[in-house]
């Protein structure tokens, strides 16, 4: 089946199977390794993509589900000045470690941001409530997003 959608900012024809999953395309087609896959199971958060801009874990979309969508990686988000403001708070922060899960976290507070400029504590930690870290506990993490939010104001 031909599904055509727009890849980080291109337009895509993917001739696959439509119960493949959306991860897969883009890891192993697209070479879009900052798509995680974690626990595969939609848990993680680690696969976090937008999908027409709602967070979702590709890992868990069949990619029928993606005809004409706009799908967008860490790997199309990071040319962005909006990445780059989380990325300089997530460093500020220090809410980095591995940074196995990071991607993620930077598309699920895009996915935040994007609908609330100006969030509070529980928001931000509602948004953040599908991904998950080993490393950092998730109080840095909260805080980078703090802070991007309000050093970001123009951008949000």
């Amino acid at each position: 089946m031909k599904i055509r959608i727009v890849l980080n900012g291109k337009p895509a024809v993917i001739d696959t199977d439509p119960t493949r999953r959306l991860l897969d395309i883009l890891r192993n087609d697209y070479n879009l390794t900052g798509v995680k896959e974690g626990c595969g199971e939609g848990e993680c958060g680690a696969c976090s993509v937008l999908i027409d801009g709602r967070i979702a874990n590709s890992c868990i979309v069949p990619a029928g589900a993606v005809e004409g969508s706009e799908i967008i990686t860490i790997e199309g988000y990071r040319e962005t000045a909006r990445y780059r403001a989380l990325r300089d708070a997530f460093e500020e922060a220090g809410a980095v470690q591995c940074g196995f899960c990071t991607p993620g976290f930077i598309m699920a507070a895009e996915a935040l941001l994007r609908e609330n400029a100006n969030p509070g504590e529980d928001d931000i930690r509602r948004a953040l409530s599908g991904n998950l870290c080993r490393c950092t506990g998730y109080s840095m993490i909260i805080d980078a997003v703090k802070i991007a939010s309000a050093g970001g104001k123009e951008l949000w």
